[in-house]
């Protein structure tokens, strides 16, 4: 019985002592591809993707003004309109929607590609950057955001990553020259 009593008391104040370390613990919660996508490397990326796609961006935009031009024609004389005028119109606005579907499929993909490369580029510089911060904060554990179902708004690091991404990049740029 005594055995048992001590077992206890042993237990307890070692659940206790680890309560009182793991109280001093910090924790990080981070959303490295938000981090990634608000640096100033991000933005610099999409203004070349904007101007990549620019001529897509406006021969979509000359697409659905056809398409719409040709819907309102539509609504506007249908009750006039030949079986053949019909047709040839249906055709005329299916022709205009497989087209702008093309544009779009064609830019999604290259979106998704260029932004595959841009994560996989940057995976060494968020690396520093989060190692700077868990340094500079004395973090001891960083979880990632889809980990945690719930966590204290004061806990997210995001911004700071975010701003050691562009605080890195001006270094290194820096240093370039």
């Amino acid at each position: 019985m005594k055995t048992i009593k001590y077992f206890i008391v042993v237990l307890a104040l070692a659940l206790q002592s680890q309560g009182v370390s793991a109280q001093d613990t910090k924790i990080g919660i981070l959303n490295a591809i938000q981090a990634l996508f608000n640096s100033d490397a991000a933005r610099v990326v999409q203004q070349e993707l904007e101007q990549e796609f620019a001529q897509d961006e406006l021969r979509a935009n000359e697409l659905t003004e056809e398409l719409t031009t040709l819907q309102e024609q539509y609504q506007q004389n249908e009750a006039v309109m030949s079986e053949d005028e019909v047709r040839r119109m249906n055709s005329d606005a299916q022709d205009l929607q497989v087209q702008l579907q093309l544009i779009q499929e064609r830019v999604q993909t290259a979106l998704q590609e260029k932004n595959q490369e841009f994560v996989q580029s940057m995976q060494e510089e968020l690396t520093q950057a989060v190692m700077d911060v868990v340094a500079e904060g004395g973090f001891d554990l960083i979880l990632n955001t889809e980990s945690a179902p719930y966590f204290a708004p004061v806990l997210d690091i995001t911004p700071r990553v975010t701003a050691k991404l562009n605080e890195n990049s001006q270094v290194g740029s820096t240093a370039d020259q």
